[in-house]
């Protein structure tokens, strides 16, 4: 809207009141965008500037609780602007407004399902591989799944997957992977052992940019030397996501690199493998579609997003063996619970942070000063934006029980309300 704005000769001010997060939406003219829906809209927000005024040959079709300018009309040509985001799940209707600008001002037609995406990334992956033989990353969770099943149907033995596990996994992870992965014979799994190498890697890095990209460059290197093990590979394959690219890279313009995911903002200049993507323009709820049709069970499609730095991300500061056994621990004590309590499906990503802080406390008569367990859980399809679960207080209150008296070294836990934006889901 901004930009259009600007296009059209308005100005756009900073203003003293930000709008992020959960915002009210009065539409205050009728048009074609707002067809079959009720006057008043929750949408999400995500600006600190705005359209004082709109420009000329347009007209406000609807506003804010702050009486700003969230949506306007051109009078006769079909231009719009909408300052919230009707693409992300927590705006009450925004797929209905997308849709009415696609069949009602574009005339389109909807026919983008999971099926007729399978449909066009099989012959494209086979384009693109020809008889070359891929490498995937499998790390466990939905996405690596996911696309190491679609390259499967696409070229079958040609895909080797590999685990790897790095020292930076959750509580039995390494484990459970292997056992469920194992029993998939197309995905042609091999497991490596990586963990001390990640971990001297990491030796006194604080920073999380470096950290990520520290962990990026060590996988590749890893695949590497696994290739040469096996046998010459043309393809390395990822489990990158839409989110994934957006926060990592500017695609078109002078977008904010938020952070670097291990898989697109650590690679090196020069690799000997090409890369493969096969879901890198698809959100989670698409993946898991797509997942569902490739018969993949429950356990994996509904399994919490893990990122591929793992723990890693979730210790501020330094990472220690040390660090990883208490966050471990407590990590897996709010998983249990939540699994016990029947709030985790109704998540969609929860997990345990360890904060680079000690605080005072006291068990028995002594005093402590321990460290402090964040917990983060949160709500959402699509992950560009989400909202914190309300956890009931009692389930809050058991899991920090439980955490404070069964992990070593952590005496508080605190739990984090903070929706996205303006926080990330991640806490690095």
């Amino acid at each position: 809207m901004q930009l259009i704005g600007l296009h059209f000769g308005a100005e756009v001010l900073l203003r003293n009141h930000r709008e992020f997060g959960r915002a009210r939406l009065q539409f205050t003219q009728d048009n074609p965008l707002w067809k079959s829906l009720e006057p008043e809209q929750v949408v999400w927000m995500s600006h600190g500037d705005f359209l004082p005024h709109p420009p000329a040959d347009f007209i406000q079709i609807g506003q804010s609780e702050g009486k700003a300018i969230s949506a306007m009309a051109h009078k006769s040509r079909p231009v719009f602007g909408v300052q919230f985001h009707p693409e992300v799940s927590h705006t009450q209707n925004g797929t209905r407004i997308l849709a009415n600008f696609a069949y009602e001002v574009c005339h389109a037609t909807g026919g983008w399902d999971a099926a007729a995406f399978l449909e066009r990334a099989i012959p494209e992956i086979q384009n693109k591989v020809g008889s070359g033989k891929i490498l995937c990353g499998l790390s466990g969770g939905v996405d690596s799944a996911v696309t190491a099943k679609v390259i499967a149907r696409a070229v079958g033995n040609q895909l080797t997957s590999v685990f790897v596990d790095n020292g930076l996994l959750r509580k039995d992870e390494a484990a459970q992977v292997a056992q469920t992965f194992g029993e998939y014979r197309d995905l042609n799994l091999r497991i490596v052992d990586a963990r001390q190498r990640f971990l001297n890697r990491l030796k006194g890095i604080e920073e999380p940019e470096t950290k990520r990209k520290a962990i990026g460059e060590e996988f590749i290197a890893v695949f590497r030397e696994e290739a040469e093990k096996i046998g010459e590979f043309d393809f390395l394959a990822q489990g990158t996501l839409y989110p994934d690219v957006i926060e990592s890279t500017s695609v078109h313009g002078p977008s904010a690199t938020i952070k670097s995911h291990h898989n697109v903002g650590g690679l090196p200049d020069v690799m000997h493998m090409q890369l493969i993507e096969p879901l890198r323009e698809l959100f989670k709820d698409e993946v898991r579609a797509v997942g569902r049709l490739l018969d993949l069970p429950p356990k994996i499609l509904d399994r919490h997003p893990f990122p591929g730095p793992g723990l890693a991300v979730r210790i501020l500061g330094e990472v220690t063996e040390a660090q990883l056994e208490i966050l471990r621990e407590a990590d897996a004590i709010f998983i249990e619970e939540l699994h016990r309590s029947g709030w985790y499906e109704r998540a969609s990503q929860a997990f345990a942070v360890l904060l680079p802080v000690q605080t005072v406390g006291v068990m028995g008569d002594e005093r402590t000063y321990e460290s402090v367990i964040a917990l983060r859980s949160v709500d959402t399809s699509d992950f560009m934006t989400a909202d914190f679960t309300r956890l009931p207080f009692d389930v809050l209150a058991k899991i920090a029980g439980r955490i404070a008296n069964e992990v070593r070294g952590v005496n508080r836990v605190v739990y984090d309300i903070t929706t996205k934006p303006p926080a990330t889901v991640e806490w690095e």
